[in-house]
């Protein structure tokens, strides 16, 4: 299990570098100088545009996950609403940066939520009429919510801060994960939250800590993104933070009696929890980040 985490985890990461890169040279960030790295360039497609595609592509298996927990607990699933749902809301600030009919991210965000609420109770109406529709309506947009919302944080740090701080970012978080995974296999004995996930232990966490300090100090110094001192705080919050993400789907799994997401991914489960740590880390990275510019 722990080989498979480390070369799976380890693919992953380069996978997403590779994209993100690749996304930055195509928008024209990549050779932007640093003051100007979250402007798009004259004649370039929009901040974003790879990223956000990526972004919406693993929303779909993660919503079919979250729906699989969602049946799980006796409730219907409105998939097709909480697909378009929660890509339209993951996506909302690359949609904000095209100034379509001249709306904002703020009125983007309400007129989607609005919507998507509206289409969740019509879909209810149709399926099962009156009988759960609190139950029902509630899990659905739980579910839009905690994808796309969430996740509408990590093009939100793109767009607004550039490329290298949401590398740094994810990488920081998902080398806690690794981290806390081996360190925790290897040597763990004291439990860290053994209600929520028992195989969770306080050595995992500081080997959480030891990794993510690390991978934030190099890039707060190689890419001045920040000053060593707030790359060790970064890494120190974001370990705990990313851990915290962890924890929340574990408590949605274990509410649903359900171990993994799914079996998609070796050493790993499935698309949720892959994407899980860096779901509740993405608006605190963006406070630290908005902060710290």
């Amino acid at each position: 299990m722990l080989k498979h985490r480390l070369l799976f985890g380890t693919l992953m990461t380069i996978f997403f570098v590779g994209v993100v890169i690749l996304d930055g040279w195509i928008d024209g960030s990549l050779t932007a100088s640093a003051a100007n790295e979250g402007v798009q360039s004259a004649g370039r497609l929009p901040a974003g545009t790879l990223l956000c595609i990526l972004i919406a592509l693993l929303v779909i298996p993660a919503q079919l996950e979250l729906s699989k927990l969602v049946t799980s607990k006796n409730l219907q699933s409105f998939s097709l609403v909480c697909i378009i749902g929660a890509i339209l809301l993951a996506t909302s600030w690359y949609w904000s940066q095209l100034e379509l009919f001249n709306i904002s991210l703020a009125l983007y965000l309400l007129f989607v939520c609005a919507f998507v609420l509206l289409a969740l109770l019509l879909f209810q109406y149709i399926r099962c009429g009156t009988s759960g529709v609190l139950a029902n309506c509630g899990a659905n947009y739980f579910c839009i919510c905690y994808l796309g919302l969430l996740s509408s944080f990590v093009p939100g740090i793109r767009i607004d801060f550039g490329l290298w701080p949401l590398l740094m970012f994810v990488s920081v978080v998902k080398s806690a994960d690794i981290g806390a995974y081996a360190i925790g296999s290897l040597f763990g004995k004291h439990k860290f939250s053994p209600i929520i996930s028992p195989a969770k232990t306080w050595e995992g966490m500081g080997g959480a800590v030891g990794a993510a300090v690390i991978v934030a100090l190099l890039f707060a110094v190689s890419g001045g993104i920040m000053g060593w001192r707030c790359g060790v705080i970064f890494g120190v919050c974001f370990a705990f933070i990313g851990q915290m993400g962890d924890l929340v789907e574990s408590m949605i799994k274990r509410d649903a009696e359900q171990k993994d997401s799914a079996n998609k991914v070796p050493g790993f489960g499935g698309i949720l929890d892959i994407i899980d740590s860096p779901l509740v880390a993405a608006p605190f990275a963006y406070l630290f980040f908005m902060c710290c510019a």
